[in-house]
């Protein structure tokens, strides 16, 4: 993996042939594949759950970076474990107990990520940061795509970059939402090491797919 990595969300994939876009994207350079899960609840959109991803997961063994903007998360962990999950990110306001979610997240075997909203503060992760090893920065409200980035978030982002680095832990800095390669530089430069990109990723279709990725990174 490169020092900055990109996880393509397949919320911008040709759903008519999911399994055939993640193959492109991994075979393109994506570092992680990006899952975004949504309930129509939480949010106002609606995706897909654990079946789908568990058909997805033999198509590529690149980490499944699975995103949950779901309430509640509880009684589905051990569903997104048993399809593939690697990385499980949840949000704060989607339970009472985010502790006891990320314990249960560890206990199943994946990694346990927080995300931030763009209206949620950034100190809001510091009782849990030894507990996790992603941070999620939605630098658009979530549930739809095309967004503009929200400038705002960059400040966040240099806060979080500044707690993670007093932790001496390796947890992924990652942002999602209006990421393209004319922000991309400053979204790294204020700390983050990883980038969701949907349309930024799939536009061109799939012939463009590697230089989009290499346009992220560089």
């Amino acid at each position: 993996m490169s020092d900055v990595l990109i996880s393509p969300s397949i919320l911008s994939a040709d759903f008519a042939e999911l399994g055939a876009e993640i193959r492109r994207i991994d075979e393109a350079g994506a570092d992680m594949i990006h899952v975004d899960v949504m309930d129509g609840h939480f949010v106002p959109n609606l995706t897909f759950g654990p079946p789908i991803i568990k058909k997805l997961r033999p198509h590529s063994n690149k980490p499944f970076d699975v995103h949950l903007m779901i309430a509640p998360v509880d009684p589905y962990i051990e569903a997104f474990a048993d399809a593939g999950a690697d990385i499980l990110t949840v949000h704060p306001e989607a339970g009472p107990h985010l502790h006891r979610t990320l314990q249960a997240i560890r206990a199943a075997g994946m990694k346990p990520g927080v995300a931030l909203n763009p209206g949620t503060p950034a100190d809001i992760i510091d009782p849990v940061i030894d507990d996790i090893d992603m941070i999620l920065v939605m630098s658009v409200n979530p549930g739809f795509g095309g967004q503009s980035f929200i400038e705002s978030q960059l400040r966040k982002i240099e806060q979080l970059r500044s707690k993670v680095e007093q932790t001496g832990r390796a947890i992924f800095l990652e942002v999602d939402g209006g990421v393209k390669p004319d922000n991309a530089q400053r979204i790294i430069s204020a700390g983050a090491n990883a980038l969701v990109a949907g349309s930024a990723v799939f536009k061109g279709g799939p012939s463009q797919y590697a230089a989009n990725i290499a346009s992220l990174r560089s």
